[in-house]
């Protein structure tokens, strides 16, 4: 439970969703967490309050991730905020864009890259000189980067990218003894999965599984929390799904 006692972490798009059941999971295991949000304030600062009276530190940081800058902004804010060193980035926050290879628009193509993957990509790059040996870094990929679900053709092809960022990150940093690998969800119920909420849609998730009962957020996040501690000090590389045994 306290694994990662005197960890601080940055879990980008935290105040919803996997990211906030990540960030709730990285402070049950003891880590300072700075809690990223780009919209919901309010539910940012709710996910600061909760890790603060479960007796763990946490503060909230703001910034704009489909801007030019966003990831520069975010990073700026981070060494602000920093003592000592960053151990553990967990790079969620992401967009989706489910729609038809025909209506899929240039601007909202660009958006979807702009926060799937030039974000981490860029966060990465001004981070790691805050990391030290024994880093970790977690980004999130999904189902969908290695298996055809629905209208997702533009969100695979940025998952397929945090994939193949994970790799290449991976064999970059591991001579600082710095770990990156990425988490796969499948279906989860949240704000960008609300199909789910129907019956169709639920019919559908259960169908694809081998699990029978819909993903929780923390489901994810259990896994994100084992990927950044030590109980994982020799994974690096690696994409873990976590998704129920869908697609099998």
């Amino acid at each position: 439970m306290n694994a990662l006692t005197g960890k601080t972490a940055l879990v980008t798009g935290a105040s919803r969703g996997i990211g906030r059941a990540s960030a709730l999971a990285l402070a049950h295991a003891g880590a300072n967490v700075l809690v990223h949000y780009s919209k919901g304030a309010e539910q940012a600062q709710a996910v600061v309050d909760e890790i603060r009276q479960a007796g763990g530190g946490a503060e909230s940081l703001c910034a704009d991730l489909s801007t030019d800058d966003g990831a520069h902004e975010l990073a700026r804010q981070v060494r602000e905020k920093m003592t000592g060193s960053l151990d553990i980035l967990v790079a969620n926050a992401g967009s989706g864009l489910a729609t038809s290879l025909e209506n899929t628009t240039v601007e909202a193509f660009d958006t979807l890259f702009a926060i799937n993957v030039r974000a981490p990509f860029f966060l990465v790059q001004q981070l790691v000189p805050l990391m030290q040996e024994g880093g970790s870094i977690v980004l999130i990929s999904s189902l969908a980067a290695q298996a055809a679900v629905g209208s997702l053709i533009a969100y695979a092809a940025s998952k397929g990218a945090v994939e193949t960022m994970a790799l290449h990150f991976a064999a970059l940093l591991g001579e600082r003894g710095i770990r990156v690998n990425a988490v796969a969800p499948g279906i989860v119920p949240t704000e960008m999965s609300s199909f789910t909420k129907t019956e169709a849609g639920r019919d559908f998730a259960l169908g694809i599984q081998a699990l029978k009962r819909l993903a929780q957020p923390d489901d994810i996040a259990q896994a994100v929390a084992f990927l950044a501690s030590d109980l994982a000090r020799w994974i690096t590389g690696e994409v873990l799904h976590v998704d129920g045994g869908s697609k099998l």
